[in-house]
């Protein structure tokens, strides 16, 4: 595995060793885009009283305690689907196209907003747009077209701020959902606001913005965006699956929550709401991983098998022996 790995390694290097011999032009100008971003994003100090980076003050809050802590893994996402579609990028024609400029330059605009304004998300916006506009620029439409999405995902890496307090709504609805499944199995219980509480007993629980799911649902969204650009074709099919993944969220962190509430009422009120709480993870994206692949197949049955031929079924003369 690893031999082959070295190997794709090795194979990618002595492509881009031959992409540059034979544009040594366009090879530069990569050169040049590739130092521009790394100084501009990575070395010149803006922000946080001129003392942070773009990229040092965006990963000081790929934090848990900002629900931004899966932004770290964007970038790794972001090269696997290059490296995934490598073939493709390969295969197309290449021929730059100057409305590439466009796009540079709406990412360069963004860029300095956010410097003026000390807005250092602004900045970060324009950043996938300065990737698909040197792409366009450098090898075409038919390759920006593949990267398209790759370029999407780099989105996710903009940290959001204070969204917990947009979070209310989905507090409340986590809170009926588990108070809803603890009633049908028996267990008394009843909300205050946000807060579970049993009818007998003294721990209760109180659903957080963070507990609410926000976290988990910006990471659900993300992974049901790679999941239907990988396995969907029909651009209809993409589009629910990814409108569905703030339900698949929901029931995948209920059901966290919920069993939260059981390990409680079976007398480990403490465990369920120090330990099991903070490892809890580990049951919500396995139900909200399962929830989206159980949508997407009831999405692409074939319906037609169940429904049968259309029109009157032809009648045939039966003959009796007698």
């Amino acid at each position: 595995m690893i031999r082959e790995q070295l190997q794709q390694l090795g194979e990618a290097f002595l492509a881009f060793a031959q992409f540059v011999r034979r544009n040594p032009a366009q090879a530069i100008l990569l050169g040049a885009v590739a130092g521009v971003f790394i100084y501009f994003f990575g070395f010149l100090r803006l922000f946080a009283g001129q003392g942070q980076a773009i990229w040092t003050w965006a990963w000081m809050r790929f934090l848990s305690q900002y629900n931004q802590e899966h932004s770290k893994i964007i970038p790794l996402i972001f090269l696997w689907l290059v490296s995934y579609h490598r073939k493709e990028i390969a295969a197309a024609p290449k021929k730059g196209s100057h409305l590439g400029l466009l796009f540079v330059l709406f990412g360069v605009l963004c860029y300095i907003i956010g410097a003026r304004a000390l807005q250092p998300r602004v900045s970060l916006f324009g950043f996938p747009f300065l990737v698909f506009g040197s792409v366009l620029y450098l090898w075409g439409k038919q390759v920006a077209r593949i990267v398209l999405f790759p370029c999407a995902i780099l989105f996710f890496m903009i940290p959001l701020g204070a969204i917990e307090q947009m979070t209310f709504k989905l507090q409340f609805l986590i809170t009926g959902v588990v108070t809803a499944l603890s009633h049908l199995v028996g267990i008394d219980v009843y909300s205050v606001g946000t807060s579970i509480r049993p009818v007998a007993g003294d721990w209760n629980f109180d659903i957080s913005g963070g507990c609410s799911g926000i976290r988990s649902l910006i990471a659900m969204v993300m992974i049901t965006a790679v999941y239907v650009h990988l396995t969907q074709s029909q651009l209809w099919k993409k589009v629910t699956i990814l409108l569905f993944s703030v339900f698949f969220a929901i029931i995948g962190n209920a059901v966290r929550i919920f069993t939260i509430v059981v390990v409680a009422r079976l007398g480990h009120a403490k465990f369920a709401g120090g330990f099991y709480h903070d490892w809890s993870d580990w049951i919500f994206f396995p139900v909200a991983v399962l929830s989206m692949l159980a949508f997407s197949k009831l999405l692409n049955l074939d319906y037609k098998k169940f429904i049968g031929p259309k029109g009157p079924v032809e009648k045939k003369d039966v003959v009796y022996d007698y």
